[in-house]
C-alpha cells in the first residue's frame, strides 16, 4: 500500500501521487511502505529528471518541463517505447519500468526507468581528470555507439511504425520552423534567412534508420571502464536520415569549441577536453565504421544549427518567464547568435 511521504516533494514531482500510482502500476519496484524521497537531476533544458528512492533502491522518473512546452518536443511515450524496443538490440539503454500517460497524476505524462550506472560528462573539466588517453577512448566509443544505433533494423525491434523515413528532411525543416514561431520572443537576425534556405535546399534523404535526435556525450552515461553504459534523452527520436544525428553531434562540438576558456558552454563543452576526437576525426570514424557517405554534410549541418537555435530559444523563453528549474540558464539566450552564424556558413559546404 502506498504511504504518504514524509519528505517534501521537489517541484514538478508529487511523491504522494507517484507512490499511489506505483502501487497500482508496479507495486514491487520500490518499498512503498517507506517514505519516498526525490532529487532533481536535470531541470529545464529538456525533460525534468528525478532520482526517486525508498531508502534502499533508486529509480529515475522523467516528465516534461514546466510551463511553455512545445507540443511534440517532450513526448514521454516516444522516449519510453524506443528505449523499451532497443532493449533487444546492442544499443545500451536503461530498463523501462512503467509509463503513465494520464496527466492527472503528476500534471503531465511521465515514465519510470532503471537508474543506470555511469557518468554523464557535460564539462571538459570533468573529462580532463581522466587524462587524454581515456578521453579519446570515450569519444571513440560515443561515435561507435551512434554507428551501432544506425545499424539497428527498426523492423526487427518493433519500431516500423515509429516514424516515416520518406520526406523526413522536409518535415524536419517544416517542424522546426513551426517550433520557432511558438518560441519566438525577440528579433533574431539571420534566423529567417537560414530557415528560408533550408526550405529551398532539401537534398535526397539517405536510407532511413532510427534517429536519436539529440546525440551527444552528456546524453549518454559512461561507466568505470569508459564504455557507454546507456544512451538517454530519446525525446526527439524517430525514423529518419542518420546524417542528421552526425551533423547535430558535430554542431554541439563546434558550439563547445566556440566557448571561450573559463566560460561555461550553453549546452556542453566536453569536446574541448584534451584527447577528445576532433571534428574531422569524428566524421572520419563515423564514415569508416558505418560505410556512409558524409562528404556533403552542409545541409545537415545547417539544419542542426537551426534546430539548436530553436531549442535554445525555447529554453530562453521559459527562462525569461521564470519557468525553468535549476541553474545555468542566464547565458542561454546569447548562445543563439553563434549558432545562426554557423548555420549560414554551412550553406557553402553543401
Amino acid at each position: 500500500m502506498a504511504r504518504k511521504t514524509d519528505v517534501e516533494s521537489p517541484k514538478g514531482l508529487d511523491l504522494v501521487a507517484l507512490s499511489a500510482w506505483l502501487g497500482q502500476a508496479n507495486p514491487d519496484l520500490l518499498n512503498l511502505s517507506r517514505p519516498l524521497s526525490a532529487s532533481l537531476i536535470t531541470g529545464g533544458k529538456s525533460n525534468l529528471t528525478y532520482t526517486v528512492s525508498d531508502g534502499t533502491h533508486e529509480v529515475i522518473v522523467r516528465r516534461p518541463p514546466l510551463g511553455h512546452v512545445l507540443a511534440t518536443a517532450h513526448d514521454m511515450s516516444r522516449e519510453y517505447h524506443v528505449m523499451d524496443a532497443l532493449a533487444q538490440s546492442p544499443v545500451p539503454v536503461p530498463a523501462m519500468y512503467g509509463l503513465c500517460e494520464d496527466p492527472e497524476v503528476l500534471g503531465a505524462p511521465f515514465y519510470v526507468m532503471e537508474k543506470a550506472e555511469g557518468t554523464a560528462f557535460q564539462r571538459a573539466s570533468e573529462l580532463n581528470e581522466l587524462g587524454p588517453v581515456r578521453v579519446r577512448a570515450i569519444s571513440e566509443r560515443l561515435v561507435d555507439t551512434l554507428v551501432t544505433l544506425h545499424a539497428v533494423d527498426y523492423n526487427h525491434v518493433g519500431l516500423s511504425d515509429f516514424g516515416r523515413p520518406e520526406g523526413y528532411l522536409e518535415r524536419q525543416v517544416s517542424r522546426w520552423r513551426k517550433q520557432l514561431e511558438k518560441s519566438r520572443s525577440r528579433e533574431l537576425p539571420g534566423l529567417d534567412e537560414l530557415a528560408n534556405w533550408l526550405s529551398n535546399s532539401v537534398p535526397s534523404a539517405a536510407a532511413g534508420t532510427i534517429v536519436h535526435g539529440d546525440f551527444r556525450l552528456d546524453n549518454a552515461l559512461i561507466d568505470s571502464n569508459d564504455q557507454v553504459s546507456a544512451v538517454l534523452d530519446w525525446e526527439m527520436s524517430t525514423l529518419g536520415d542518420p546524417l542528421t544525428d552526425v551533423a547535430l553531434m558535430l554542431a554541439y562540438q563546434q558550439l563547445a569549441l566556440d566557448t571561450p576558456d573559463g566560460e561555461d558552454a550553453a549546452v556542453t563543452d566536453a569536446p574541448k577536453a584534451a584527447g577528445y576526437l576532433s571534428i574531422d576525426e569524428v566524421t572520419e570514424r563515423y564514415a569508416r565504421l558505418s560505410g556512409r557517405d558524409v562528404s556533403h554534410l552542409g545541409f545537415h549541418l545547417a539544419l542542426a544549427y537551426f534546430k539548436l537555435a530553436v531549442i535554445l530559444e525555447g529554453i530562453y523563453l521559459r527562462f525569461s518567464q521564470g519557468q525553468t528549474l535549476g541553474s545555468g540558464f542566464d547565458k542561454i539566450g546569447d548562445g543563439i547568435f553563434g549558432l545562426i552564424e554557423h548555420g549560414l556558413n554551412a550553406r557553402t559546404s553543401s
